[in-house]
């Protein structure tokens, strides 16, 4: 049996076993290390490096830490309170304010992670109370909402395709723009079908005399994505400083203009959003760890070799690019999956005159929708962890959303200009 066979095999089988997947992930690298007789430390210096050489990883905590002063300071109360002015007398309503508050937080942070960990565990909670909803339908339907974030601007994984690609970042932005929509719409559609299908509750309708006042306490939570847009595209802040404003914009709003944030309230933040980043933390390393398994066993290579024997058309490179895409995005961390995998498929592209900003966008879709791919979703254990539902229940309820984003996935990859109308519309000649 291979080095990388066994690995493999200890990965599902400690995660059969219920061994945390972080855990799970550095044991079977430091199984494949000392099956091919390399210095089992080299697990340590890949988490260590990762981590400590990765600035925008510094986004995730601070976004968790946003999030959670916007919780204990009531803001993200007012925000759901709005959104189930606007879609919470629908059907299911609970589940498209769901969608359409991950829509606005996609204005606030370039992560799906630090989205889902942020105001996750509030929006589990908020469907799954008194049992409206069940929790792993809240768990699924938080954890594929997440995926919106790095899609709308801005967008942590559009910057490093930009850099690999040689591809205007501006642009980008401008066409992940419909995508994330179109992927909102999507969701909304499935969400619809199965409070239908389930007979979830409608909402209580909210008396037009309140329409004022919900508006006007939710305006504060509203005007971050602005602040925070405004200064990334006006070349004030990264989006890792943006993380930081928004931490630091979310305590003086809740401590001085709402003043409901007291110093206890503050402090359980902190630790909340310490726990919160060192449980997610642990799933990073693990991953980080085991990139090094599949580097080693030069897993690119062979994709880029097995492309290269095929005689292939645009669109079934396409095709192929999506599903490879697909695979690895459950299974690889997706930084890691731009900077290794893309830069390989990003010739044979130009070569077939695939325009390199659609080409961007249809590679961070399929990446995002493989952190709710099972069996190794990243995105499908941290639900789970904050919600405490089973992670089969959770695929099970994932699978609907699953199907119809992928079926988004198609439409984006068979008819570009859904992708590039906006960015044609600001100049773009690609």
């Amino acid at each position: 049996m291979s080095p990388f066979t066994l690995s493999i095999l200890a990965l599902l089988g400690l995660s059969v076993m219920g061994l945390p997947l972080g855990l799970a992930m550095i044991v079977a690298s430091i199984i494949y290390l000392g099956a091919t007789g390399q210095d089992m430390s080299i697990a340590a210096e890949q988490v260590l490096n990762g981590l400590n050489g990765s600035y925008v990883l510094l986004a995730v905590p601070l976004f968790i830490f946003s999030a959670g002063l916007m919780n204990a300071g009531s803001l993200t109360d007012r925000l759901l309170r709005f959104c189930n002015l606007l879609v919470g007398r629908l059907r299911g309503g609970l589940g498209h304010v769901n969608i359409v508050q991950s829509v606005i937080f996609a204005g606030m942070s370039g992560s799906a992670i630090a989205d889902a960990a942020g105001s996750g565990k509030v929006q589990i909670d908020m469907m799954a109370s008194g049992g409206a909803y069940p929790r792993s339908y809240a768990a699924a339907l938080t954890a594929v909402t997440a995926v919106i974030g790095p899609i709308i601007p801005p967008s942590i994984p559009m910057v490093l395709y930009a850099l690999v690609a040689d591809a205007s970042i501006g642009y980008l932005f401008l066409a992940g723009v419909i995508p994330g929509l179109l992927m909102a719409l999507a969701q909304m559609g499935i969400n619809t079908w199965m409070a239908h299908r389930h007979d979830f509750p409608i909402a209580e309708r909210v008396p037009l005399r309140e329409v004022p006042r919900l508006t006007l306490e939710a305006f504060p939570a509203l005007l971050m994505p602005v602040i925070l847009l405004g200064g990334i595209y006006g070349g004030v802040m990264t989006p890792t400083e943006a993380a930081a404003v928004a931490a630091a914009y979310a305590y003086l709003i809740a401590a001085l203009f709402y003043r409901s944030l007291t110093l206890r309230q503050t402090y359980a933040a902190v630790v909340d959003s310490a726990r919160a980043t060192a449980a997610i933390g642990m799933l990073i390393a693990g991953a980080l760890a085991f990139n090094y398994v599949i580097t080693s066993e030069n897993v690119p290579n062979m994709v880029r070799d097995l492309l290269a024997g095929w005689n292939l058309s645009r669109l079934e490179f396409l095709l192929v690019v999506n599903l490879v895409l697909l695979v690895l995005g459950c299974l690889m961390e997706g930084s890691t999956i731009l900077l290794v995998v893309v830069p390989v498929l990003v010739p044979t592209a130009q070569a077939l005159g695939v325009d390199m900003v659609h080409f961007g966008i249809v590679v961070v879709v399929n990446i995002m929708i493989g952190l709710v791919t099972p069996p190794y979703g990243l995105l499908l254990f941290i639900v789970a962890k904050l919600s405490g539902a089973p992670i089969s229940a959770v695929v099970r309820h994932t699978l609907p959303f699953l199907l119809a984003m992928i079926g988004a996935l198609m439409l984006l990859t068979f008819v570009p200009e859904i992708v590039l109308w906006l960015p044609r519309r600001f100049g773009y000649q690609g």
